[in-house]
């Protein structure tokens, strides 16, 4: 079920703006059970939405790998989104109109502060298992880091301590697609559209891989000359995206994955993970070339009692959203442990 909860007050970022009476968008299902221990806290990842069980199907809904008929599932769309929280085409109620570019930055201890706001208004004071892949995993790690109490497991998939200099660079150029669309300075609906589309087709070569377009998308007529289906595959995504995503809200989105460090105004990195108290999970997906496995190896080592896995998948980045039936039986593995 779908609702909202809007914050009555300021809400100051971590990097010093201030955001009056921000709305937020979250689904839930299932019900508590009578000790209220049942809570499963889906972060979501980056153009995604509240609504878990739809593009998380394979792993949300009866008879599901979380199936709602026993636990309390519950899916935020954070801070900056498009979805019903406020964002950039949000109203800027100082002016009247939508935010677009003038949106302040935020970072992901803003989203967590936001997630945060939801579960003091359900009243939630400890929660069985938080899960997140890509960015929905930067929104797990810090919440875990900033609350340790809170959680009794921690999963982290296909992310890292900071986001790496690769991962900036892809964000930066696609930023740069966006901003060359002379629409996107108009600050209108619409605007940068174009540049969207480009900017979707440059993420999706790193949310994959070669390997995966390799098998995925070969012709089977030799004779081909033009029009090729890798081609036209790149096309189809991004018209796909610009029917449900905004360019304001996906240039902000970038920076804030950019700005992705744990460490930052705090000890080091080791320092940081060891007060991490939750049981952790971290999986890696073997030909991700976003986040790679080193890096989740590397955390790993540094949380307290963590353990590591890896999904063997061709998908990259997008396989933790593939590979259910793997991802359902590392899961099953480590709460039995």
């Amino acid at each position: 079920m779908k609702h909202s909860f809007k914050y009555q007050g300021k809400f100051l970022t971590e990097l010093g703006s201030t955001i009056i009476n921000p709305e937020f968008a979250y689904h839930t299902y299932g019900e508590f059970n009578p000790e209220k221990n049942n809570i499963i806290w889906i972060c979501h990842a980056y153009t995604a939405n509240s609504d878990a069980a739809d593009w998380w199907d394979s792993m949300v809904g009866e008879g599901k790998f979380y199936d709602p008929t026993h636990y309390f599932i519950v899916c935020v769309n954070y801070l900056g989104s498009c979805y019903g929280s406020t964002g950039p085409m949000s109203i800027n109620p100082e002016t009247g109109i939508p935010w677009y570019r003038s949106f302040p930055d935020i970072t992901v201890r803003d989203m967590v502060k936001g997630l945060d706001l939801i579960r003091q208004h359900l009243g939630i004071e400890k929660i069985h298992t938080i899960i997140g892949g890509s960015i929905g995993g930067f929104q797990a790690l810090e919440w875990s880091i900033i609350n340790p109490s809170l959680f009794t497991h921690t999963v982290l998939i296909a992310c890292s301590v900071k986001t790496n200099p690769w991962a900036i660079a892809l964000n930066e150029s696609q930023r740069m697609s966006i901003a060359a669309d002379p629409t996107f300075e108009q600050d209108i609906p619409g605007g940068g559209t174009n540049g969207l589309k480009a900017a979707r087709t440059i993420a999706l070569l790193s949310y994959r891989n070669g390997k995966a377009y390799n098998l995925t998308q070969a012709e089977s007529n030799e004779e081909v000359v033009t029009n090729f289906k890798a081609s036209s595959y790149q096309r189809y995504q991004g018209e796909k995206l610009v029917k449900r995503f905004d360019a304001y809200t996906y240039f902000l989105l970038t920076k804030v994955l950019d700005s992705h460090n744990i460490a930052r105004k705090r000890a080091g990195f080791a320092e940081v993970l060891k007060t991490i108290k939750a049981k952790t999970l971290v999986i890696s997906i073997t030909s991700d070339i976003l986040f790679p496995p080193e890096e989740q190896a590397y955390m790993a080592s540094l949380i307290p009692g963590a353990i590591l896995k890896t999904i063997a998948s061709d998908f990259g980045h997008d396989g933790f959203l593939i590979e259910s039936e793997l991802l359902s039986k590392l899961l099953s593995n480590f709460y039995q442990t």
